[in-house]
């Protein structure tokens, strides 16, 4: 089922104010255990974890965000 304009943006908001914040510090809590500091990996690997971490969130919500910083394909466009 394709959303709507508005259900999109209200989604995309969602996803935005709370689901990244979790994400964020579900996935720091989640690498913070595994990497403990007397077993820290180098700093570039460390980098690129998180970096990866920072680019998989979006994945499963790229069709939530497309469009949504267009005009509403909806709306009367006579001007008023």
């Amino acid at each position: 089922m394709a959303l709507s304009y508005k259900a999109k943006r209200r989604w995309s908001l969602v996803i935005l104010l709370v689901a990244l914040p979790i994400y964020i510090v579900v996935a720091l809590n989640v690498l913070t255990f595994f990497w403990e500091a007397p077993n820290r990996p180098p700093i570039l690997l460390e980098l690129l974890v998180y970096m990866v971490a920072g680019i998989l969130w979006i994945l499963p919500f790229k069709k939530v965000f497309l469009g949504v910083g267009q005009a509403d394909p909806d709306a009367d466009t006579d001007g008023r």
